[in-house]
């Protein structure tokens, strides 16, 4: 009976301590004060534009920013501004929640180049040698595991940062980056491999997709300012020891969040969308979502925002989604170092695959790195899913990246409908996606699932062809090289490599192994093999020219 007697007692006093710290908190919230906007617009004139033109009109200033107290008293001492997914999510449950689900159809850290994969060794590192991607290429988890994927990858940091669990991580929740990992050389920031078969490969530039947490800290474009805390030519490592960076995927990423209207905020996209050539696949799209590039200034140097007209899935994902380089390189006229001074180290195209070698090599003259046996100049692709997108039939059709990867769902509860925002393949959710709205009226979801992989069967198929005509061109430059032929012939060769190089690797990067556009996927897959094939044709007949020409000589 007294055991009895203490056990409820024991309950009632944990339920009486649990009361006592939710009236604590709820005091606490209660105590932070509303603030007059208006007070807020005396100095931030670009922002009250923006508040009163959209839903967010009615939310207060302090649901955003904490510190508003002491910023209003000394406006030299700056408000917090609330980073996290849960600051969204206090209003915005079900797109929250969504948000925060884990895809495990596949597993973690899945090397792209394992063999029944995207890019299968050994063509793989034999195509690529000695780009960090060699050391480890992963197929893509959910958009909360975007960082933290990003800076234990064996590529990004030398191997310094590791999960503070192992691999019990893997079925950790999405949170902060420094919840998850340790530094395992917290006595420096020296960015460089600390284990053996890595690379510290990861930059400045590639942090724009994997998080925005430092949007007010990041000047347009990275430039070097005095003001600005990072730019391109920070030590990445020194930006990840900061504990800023802390989440993937900020929801302000594609809301704005004074405004409540979509918006883009990766600053090669708005560079991309506004240089004066006027050449992206954005500006001969007739019927393309308008854009609004703002200054949102105040902190001495220059911060591009763009609003958009209406919700466009295709510029919303496409400032991650998207070809891009981040990396230094060499000028490919001049031979001359690109380092993180350039522009180019921050740069987008937004054109498809057809279009790139002209890009890359004549208009920008930018070249990513070697292979190390053929000496030929190469391009790295990163994830072009939005310019592949643009003039599939999808597109055509009026289907945007949201309707087949965040569609619309029913919560089963409150039987509210609303945009998930859990950003997964199709097969996930084949009833709200390929089967509703009047698309594919008759398919089973069987049937949508044997349409899906038929597609990617099949642009798998011509990825390897491409890939074993590549190694072989490969092998032949090598052996023009051993036979003495000249420098010139070399070259051609060589410049045969980049354009194969990049009709194929174009879909090694891009993650729906042709999906989003068969077509462009095949036409670009089997001119890589015809590129190929006249680069080795190109030695071939050097070689017997060179036979001839000694036969003549005896």
């Amino acid at each position: 009976m007294f055991k009895k007697c203490a056990f409820i007692l024991g309950v009632l006093a944990g339920l009486m301590l649990l009361v006592s710290a939710q009236s604590a908190e709820a005091a606490q919230k209660a105590a932070v004060k509303k603030v007059d906007p208006k007070t807020c617009y005396e100095c931030h004139d670009v922002v009250q534009g923006l508040h009163q033109s959209g839903k967010h009109k009615g939310v207060n200033c302090i649901s955003c920013h904490g510190g508003l107290d002491e910023h209003l008293k000394d406006s030299s001492k700056r408000p917090e501004v609330f980073t996290s997914w849960d600051a969204c999510g206090a209003c915005h449950k079900e797109q929250h929640g969504s948000f925060l689900e884990v895809s495990k159809h596949r597993p973690a850290r899945d090397e792209k180049s394992q063999l029944t994969n995207r890019a299968p060794n050994p063509f793989w590192d034999k195509l690529m040698a000695p780009h960090g991607f060699t050391k480890e290429h992963a197929l893509t988890r959910s958009h909360g595991f975007m960082l933290l994927d990003q800076v234990i990858v064996d590529r990004a940091a030398g191997g310094r940062f590791q999960p503070k669990n192992g691999w019990m991580y893997v079925n950790e929740k999405p949170g902060k980056l420094w919840d998850s990992i340790v530094d395992t050389h917290p006595e420096s920031s020296d960015h460089k491999p600390f284990m053996r078969q890595t690379a510290a490969a990861v930059n400045p530039v590639c942090f724009q997709c994997k998080t925005q947490d430092h949007i007010l800290d990041w000047a347009y474009l990275g430039d070097p300012n005095v003001g600005a805390p990072f730019s391109r030519k920070s030590n990445p490592t020194a930006m990840i020891q900061t504990k800023k960076l802390q989440h993937g995927l900020n929801c302000y990423t594609c809301h704005d969040p004074h405004a409540a209207k979509p918006r883009i905020v990766r600053d090669a996209l708005i560079q991309a969308l506004t240089r004066p050539e006027a050449d992206t696949l954005w500006h001969k799209d007739p019927n393309r979502t308008k854009i609004e590039v703002i200054d949102m200034g105040m902190r001495g140097y220059t911060r591009k925002i763009a609003i958009l007209e209406k919700y466009d899935a295709t510029l919303q994902c496409g400032q991650c989604h998207v070809e891009y380089n981040c990396n230094p390189g060499t000028d490919a006229k001049t031979g001359e170092k690109v380092t993180f001074d350039d522009e180019r180290t921050n740069h987008f195209p937004f054109k498809d695959v057809l279009q790139l070698y002209d890009h890359y090599v004549n208009q920008i003259a930018f070249i990513d790195f070697k292979n190390a046996f053929s000496g030929a100049p190469l391009w790295k692709a990163q994830h072009p899913e939005a310019e592949t997108h643009y003039n599939s039939k999808h597109a055509k059709a009026g289907v945007s990246c949201d309707g087949c990867h965040t569609p619309k769902m029913i919560n089963k509860k409150t039987g509210k409908k609303y945009t998930s925002h859990f950003a997964v393949t199709p097969r996930e959710h084949i009833k709200e996606s390929c089967l509703s709205g009047g698309c594919h009226t008759g398919w089973t979801e069987k049937d949508a699932i044997y349409s899906i992989d038929s597609v990617k069967a099949y642009t798998k198929g011509k990825m390897r062809k491409a890939e074993f005509w590549l190694s072989q061109l490969i092998d032949k430059i090598v052996e023009g090289k051993d036979k003495g032929l000249s420098e010139d012939v070399i070259k051609q060769a060589q410049q045969q490599q980049l354009k194969a190089h990049i009709l194929w690797e174009y879909w090694v990067a891009e993650n729906s192994d042709g999906f989003h556009n068969p077509e462009l996927a095949r036409e670009s897959l089997t001119k890589s093999v015809d590129e190929s094939q006249l680069g080795i044709k190109i030695i071939n007949d050097a070689i017997a020219e060179m036979k001839k020409a000694q036969a003549a000589a005896k």
